[in-house]
């Protein structure tokens, strides 16, 4: 009897609940077809989505509070009672639960906390909940595997076989013409050579690294006073090896002698008038640091790289003493300085988009690289783009210099008026196609020396850093930082050659010169790098809680007119649509 009067109690709630279903007709037909087009959508459906579902219904019941009273009467049987299974099979849920692997695609209502059993879902296959995902914007690889500019490769590749095979020569024929040589006045000159030349082109090697070594510890130790420091030292220094190598009255030594005393005058004015841009060049050179103490290793490639450029030109000079015994001595020099130096810059270079990497991968990815990886590297796929880049990086910075001078002696002068935006014009496409700060993009995504330029230089003018970009003297400082190395192997070699030789004092002082700017070149690329990754860096994403307001601050003094800044030369806005 229990068990007909429990039998008896839910028929009469299938029958209350199966009159409420035909009474809500339209309505529930209407918001199923809602909750359809929500689950085609993707919008987030589950267990409080159906909760959700049930009291709209019964908000448009009138008797809601009999129907609450059904429905808990109906949660109370159950789970195996047949009546139970019939109500749930009528009843249609808007999302299915998670499959379960014992159950696949039920779809029950969750009243209450009692779970539901698995049953079996009449649910039409179209109301399925679909998840639509959300398109992610692509990332640029930082791990690219294609070698960059093949052509250039292969010509830097084919020219240190023939740059390796000329020197061995002709460091063969000295040797043969000091051994060999039948003519006694022959055999006297090779001596001569290697007794008053040969030490004090390696003395000058010696001390060059001696200073790069110096001045890459002193910049990163007191990289303000450094600022300062480099630039007047570079004026004393080339004005002093000028006036030395003029003292020694002889036509050769005079020569050069002049030259240095015009580069010290261009130097003391180039210090005044950058004066304004000193505290901001430091500050980033300051800020731009601060990573390297994270990377202990970073100077190791380029200590690898100074050493290399040590052994190469200690044979180069070598070579150099094997072509005074060749003929065609002149061209064979020239050819030789040529070879140097674009080996010496594609060194530099190497070096410089090893440090780009691990600098702009710690700014982009918050990632700590390995330091030897990215340097095989940037001696394998990215080797291409350091050889392009060193035979027009020197040009493009030469070619700033002299957009800046004609930019000074611009005037009422209607010639010099045009020749000036003329040369800016020029200026702006070699700027957009081929600039130094591209090393950075090729090192971080392994990018094409012009592609990698246009990229860099459409971030400077997103964020309207041009101004900031062409105020930077980094590149000078290193550079100046070079030549007052070169002066300094030039004022003691000449003095040392002067007193043993001084019919070489003219030859050995330029050589010392340029051994000496080349090895310090090399070992500058550390802050020089940096400060180019900091700037790219930002450029690409301003908002990195690595960087500071420095940049930000300096951009709101530009745009409002409070701080004066002597900018690099380029096409006015009212000339460039012509």
């Amino acid at each position: 009897m229990p068990k007909r009067s429990e039998l008896w109690c839910d028929m009469q709630v299938v029958e209350r609940e199966s009159e409420e279903v035909e009474v809500r007709g339209e309505n529930g037909e209407k918001k199923e077809e809602g909750e359809e087009r929500d689950v085609e959508k993707g919008e987030e459906v589950g267990f409080e989505y159906e909760e959700q579902a049930v009291a709209a219904e019964s908000n448009t019941n009138d008797d809601h509070n009999q129907r609450d009273v059904h429905m808990s009467m109906m949660h109370r049987l159950n789970p195996t009672n047949p009546l139970r299974i019939v109500i749930n099979s009528n009843t249609r849920a808007a999302t299915p639960p998670p499959p379960s692997r014992f159950s696949h695609g039920s779809n029950n209502i969750r009243v209450g906390a009692t779970p539901s059993p698995p049953h079996f879902s009449h649910t039409p296959p179209h109301s399925q909940p679909r998840s639509t995902p959300n398109p992610q914007p692509s990332i640029t690889t930082l791990n690219s595997r294609k070698y960059t500019n093949k052509i250039s490769l292969f010509l830097f590749l084919l020219h240190m076989v023939a740059a390796i095979g000329l020197v061995g020569f002709l460091i063969f024929k000295g040797v043969q013409g000091l051994i060999e040589a039948s003519d006694n006045r022959v055999k006297r000159a090779e001596k001569r050579v290697l007794k008053f030349f040969l030490p004090q082109v390696e003395a000058a090697s010696l001390l060059s690294i001696t200073l790069a070594f110096a001045w890459q510890k002193a910049v990163r130790v007191w990289p303000k006073f450094f600022v300062h420091f480099i630039l007047w030292t570079t004026f004393l220094m080339s004005l002093s090896a000028g006036i030395l190598l003029i003292c020694f009255q002889k036509p050769a030594s005079d020569g050069v002698g002049v030259c240095f005393i015009a580069f010290a005058i261009g130097n003391g004015l180039y210090a005044c008038w950058i004066s304004q841009r000193i505290g901001f060049c430091s500050k980033i050179l300051i800020k731009s640091l601060e990573p390297v103490s994270k990377f202990p290793d970073l100077n190791q490639p380029i200590y690898w790289m100074l050493g290399v450029g040590f052994l190469w030109m200690s044979l180069w000079n070598l070579a150099v003493i094997g072509a005074l015994n060749f003929y065609f001595t002149p061209l064979m020099i020239v050819l030789l300085g040529l070879s140097l130096a674009w080996t010496a810059e594609v060194m530099r270079n190497v070096a410089n988009i090893t440090v780009s990497r691990v600098i702009s991968l710690y700014y982009l990815r918050g990632m700590q690289s390995n330091t030897k990886f990215c340097f095989q590297r940037a001696l394998s796929k990215s080797l291409g783009s350091a050889c392009f880049g060193s035979l027009f990086v020197p040009a493009i910075e030469t070619l700033r210099i002299v957009a800046r001078a004609l930019n000074l002696l611009e005037g009422e002068d209607e010639f010099m008026f045009s020749c000036a935006h003329c040369c800016l014009r020029v200026m702006e496409s070699i700027f957009r196609y081929g600039n130094g700060w591209a090393f950075v993009q090729i090192a971080a995504y392994g990018k094409g020396f012009v592609k990698a330029s246009q990229d860099t230089w459409e971030l400077f003018e997103r964020q309207e850093m041009e101004q900031i970009v062409d105020s930077d003297i980094t590149s000078s400082i290193c550079f100046l930082t070079g030549v007052c190395s070169g002066s300094m192997c030039v004022i003691v070699v000449a003095a040392w050659t002067a007193r043993v030789h001084q019919s070489f004092t003219a030859t050995i002082s330029i050589l010392a010169f340029f051994i000496g700017y080349l090895m310090t070149r090399i070992a500058m690329t550390l802050p020089h790098a940096c400060v180019g990754s900091y700037l790219v860096c930002y450029a690409e994403n301003p908002d990195n809680r690595l960087f500071d307001n420095t940049i930000k601050d300096r951009l709101a003094l530009m745009k409002s007119g409070r701080d004066v800044a002597i900018l690099t030369p380029r096409v006015p806005r009212r000339f460039a649509a012509r």
